[in-house]
Parts: structure tokens; sequence; C-alpha cells
């Protein structure tokens, strides 16, 4: 089982958050990995896996005009795929993975180039309307491992954000329960 996958499902589980993810390159694994740990039904509403280009925009509701000028593998497209299955699927989270995982190139795009987005609510004190952020990822190796390297790297940016949300009380809570660490 992935420790930040139980992490995460442990964090969203004390918020009282739930997840939706959409996948491109991934088809299905970041799902997979969150619904491995036990409990999972209590936050993860569920995914999308939208490998074909046009269903990035009839499912999720990416831009058109977007997916036309850019290609699927674009941070914007993946800003979009998070936000949109978010709202598709009524989760607290959404997260999103893009790219090209191989063998050749696509959209103009290397094999090896990823985009992993995270899309969430309102934080406290951010100017911003949401929890939007997108990371871009330069990855080597085999078609196999780019794709779990993008699960794993998408997991660790929700992570990130879910860590960041946590309040001090509950920090200190957690640091009493696991003796005081």
């Amino acid at each position: 089982m992935n420790p930040t996958a139980t992490e995460l499902v442990r964090l969203l589980t004390v918020n009282g958050e739930t997840l939706a993810v959409a996948e491109s390159l991934t088809g299905g694994l970041v799902a997979a990995e969150i619904t491995s740990v036990p409990g999972a039904s209590k936050v993860f509403r569920g995914s999308v896996t939208a490998y074909a280009t046009e269903l990035k925009h009839r499912l999720l509701g990416v831009d058109a005009g977007l997916l036309e000028r850019s290609g699927a593998v674009d941070p914007q497209v993946a800003a979009q795929m998070a936000a949109g299955v978010r709202e598709a699927l009524g989760a607290d989270w959404g997260i999103a993975t893009t790219g090209v995982a191989g063998p050749d190139p696509q959209d103009g795009q290397p094999v090896g180039t990823v985009y992993v987005a995270v899309d969430g609510p309102l934080r406290q004190g951010s100017p911003s309307v949401s929890g939007g952020k997108v990371e871009a990822l330069r990855l080597n190796g085999s078609r196999a491992e780019i794709r779990m390297e993008s699960v794993r790297s998408v997991l660790a940016l929700l992570l990130a954000e879910l860590a960041g949300e946590q309040t001090g009380n509950e920090r200190a809570q957690d640091t009493e329960r696991n003796g005081g660490f």
C-alpha cells in the first residue's frame, strides 16, 4: 500500500473532505492507489479516465479551444481537468494527470512531459478563488516508470496542499497520538 495515499485518506477523513480524480496518461492508476487504502470509501468520490482528448472537453469541461490550440499535454489542460472532475463528481478536491508516457511524442511534446494538478476549496487567507495548482514534470524512464512517477507526483502534490491546510490544533492532536514526535 502506498504510504502517501494512506496519509491522503487519513487527512481527508480528518478534514471531512472528499476527492475526485481525472486521469489521462495514468489510465486509472491514481484511483487504484487511493482505493487500495482501507477506508478510502469515506473520502473518494470517483474518477474519470479521459484518455481521448475529446473526452477531456466533453466529460471534464476542458476548453475546446485550448485543446485545439495546445493539445492535451498542457498545464492549463491539467488545471481544468482537476477543476472539472471536482465539479462533475461533487468533491472538495480534484486532482489530474496529463502527459506523454511514450513511446512516441504527442501534441509536439516529448516523452516524459507530464503535468499534474490539484484543485481545492478556497483557503483561509488565500487571494485566489480556489486551491488550484499545477506542477510540470520532465520524467525519464520507461512508459511504466513515467506513469508510476506521475502517480507518485500527483499524490505528493495533493498531500502538500492538504498538509498545508491542517490547523495547528490538528497537528498538535496528531503529534500527541503519535507519541509526541
